[in-house]
């Protein structure tokens, strides 16, 4: 015994992780459902930095069991894994190798976590509109993931394209080529007022940088600021596009997910709103289901316990 948790040879606990571009989030669960523990960390895209990615995990992971009083019995815990961007079978069983003191480990791209708890496990499909950006589909046994294609091809739709589109606004219009505005001063002075520490900044700024510009862009946008409005309108026809495809591929229920989808949702017309439904549970118990854990108890949108 553990903090009076139970061990055994066959997993009889549900370590759901959500590994994106901004941070990184982990949940335990038992058998029945009950909720155990929980642990933040920082970013873990491994496609930026993999052994960060595995650190950032292993350590979330690592919180989680201790805060559950399982320190040492990972033996009794299979481990689901959501990370952002993974697609190649060898990058998910690559990440899987790297956490081999669990009872089973499972890793997915984030959209398959974000589907799974999205619908409870059943068909459906999701929209997510966070850092990055993807939709994917699961009907009748069949997986389709589109978008989702990295900072430098997709993302369209997300915190880092508008974060981005931003900031590239605020150059031209410190550069006397675009149009100035309350937004592209207020990004400028985060820079000391000229382009050139911005450029600098940007040599090695991440996604998750860029992302970290949205909340600014959209509160200006709500404003009706010239520059913004026009960007946070073309992320809304990205996540429109995503929603449309994953309609054409037999999705049923398309719920949106994400960090940045709330935000969003102001700026849709009637059609979108009413089509893009709220998700039932978050990603992270989606990767409980991954794991082979069952359905969270109900409470309520994105698996609120009671």
């Amino acid at each position: 015994m553990k903090g009076g948790l139970r061990l055994s040879e066959a997993p009889a606990y549900f370590l759901g992780v959500d590994g994106g571009a901004t941070r990184c989030r982990a949940r335990l669960r038992d058998e029945s459902g009950r909720l155990l523990a929980s642990a933040d960390g920082a970013a873990a895209n491994i496609y930026v930095d993999f052994d960060r990615g595995i650190e950032v995990i292993e350590g979330v992971t690592s919180a989680t069991l201790q805060n559950a009083g399982l320190v040492g019995g990972a033996g009794a815990v299979a481990l689901g894994l959501g990370l952002a961007g993974l697609s190649r079978e060898e990058d998910a069983r690559r990440v899987e190798a790297s956490f081999p003191r669990f009872a089973k480990v499972r890793a997915a791209n984030d959209a398959v976590i974000a589907c799974l708890g999205a619908h409870d496990g059943s068909d459906g499909a999701v929209v997510i509109a966070g850092t990055g950006s993807a939709a994917m589909a699961r009907v009748a046994g069949l997986d389709t993931i589109i978008g989702g294609r990295g900072f430098i091809l997709g993302d369209d739709g997300s915190g880092a394209r508008i974060g981005l589109e931003a900031l590239r606004a605020a150059v031209r219009a410190a550069d006397g080529l675009g149009p100035s505005s309350p937004l592209t001063e207020s990004l400028l002075s985060r820079f000391g007022g000229g382009p050139l520490p911005a450029v600098e900044w940007a040599l090695v700024a991440k996604p998750g940088d860029y992302g970290a510009f949205a909340p600014l862009v959209i509160e200006n946008a709500e404003r009706g600021d010239a520059v913004a409005l026009p960007i946070v309108r073309k992320a809304v026809m990205a996540v429109a596009a995503l929603t449309r495809a994953m309609e054409m591929r037999g999705a049923e229920r398309v719920a949106l997910v994400g960090g940045l989808g709330a935000a969003l949702r102001p700026f849709f017309d009637d059609l979108l709103a009413r089509t893009l439904l709220l998700p039932l549970h978050d990603p992270v118990d989606g990767a409980i289901i991954l794991a082979g854990g069952r359905q969270p108890i109900k409470g309520g949108a994105c698996g609120q316990d009671r």
